[in-house]
């Protein structure tokens, strides 16, 4: 039975300083997006502000832009839908089994306060569908409430990029807050990989959750077990 995927990008352009260019992290698309295609899925995008979906640079550079994310760059198609992509109040989420969350360093401004993206991830949550994420993508989930007030991560287990990487990576100066502590400080069971920047995938029954990009795939395949498994 075919199945229907709402992915979660951004639309912030840049740090806090507008001369450090950032934005989605093409290939957390692009790998996921692969392993639904393959499967036949109905897949769309949807962002918190709605249309244009700036690229995050470094993503799109040697050694990182791997065949997935080039492939998508060279399509005419796929650049449209992330030159126009849907506001959440235009998302029906009746249509949706599961939503992932995409990172880049851009979704820790807009996705943890969207009142649009928790509304959908509330009710999708509550119907008993997949929520996922990847990278910092988990910042998305950080504020969502459920109908009962609790926080949807509270108590549960999940991972994203951590703080390690952060300061790997050279820019954790520029973080407007660390997300791996403000997800402990929520009540969440983080958990990530003996090693930095290596694959690794937390599920926790309906959450899925991957630590950082080159987790996409994975993270993608374990939301697909999820959906095949007999009483989806």
């Amino acid at each position: 039975m075919s199945k229907r995927i709402l992915h979660v990008v951004t639309n912030v352009a840049h740090y806090e300083d507008p001369s450090h260019p950032t934005g989605l992290w093409l290939s957390e698309l692009t790998h996921a997006w692969d392993v639904f295609a393959a499967k036949g899925w109905e897949q769309q995008i949807v962002s918190p502000q709605g249309g244009a979906v700036p690229l995050e640079p470094r993503a799109l550079k040697w050694p990182l832009l791997d065949a997935s994310a080039k492939a998508w760059l060279n399509d005419p198609a796929k650049m449209e839908m992330l030159a126009e992509t849907a506001r959440p109040d235009e998302i029906d989420t009746a249509g949706f089994d599961a939503i992932y969350f995409t990172g880049g360093h851009a979704v820790m401004w807009d996705f943890p306060d969207s009142a649009g993206l928790q509304q959908i991830t509330r009710t999708l949550w509550e119907d008993g569908k997949v929520v996922s994420s990847v990278c910092h993508g988990y910042c998305g989930l950080l504020n969502t409430r459920l109908s009962d007030g609790s926080l949807l991560v509270g108590g549960h287990r999940v991972t994203g990029f951590s703080w390690r990487e952060e300061v790997l990576a050279g820019v954790a100066k520029e973080m407007p807050y660390n997300a791996e502590a403000q997800m402990k400080r929520r009540g969440a069971r983080y958990e990530k990989a003996l090693l930095p920047f290596v694959s690794h995938v937390v599920t926790d029954g309906q959450l899925v959750t991957g630590q950082n990009p080159g987790s996409a795939k994975a993270t993608a395949r374990q939301v697909a077990r999820l959906l095949d498994a007999p009483d989806q």
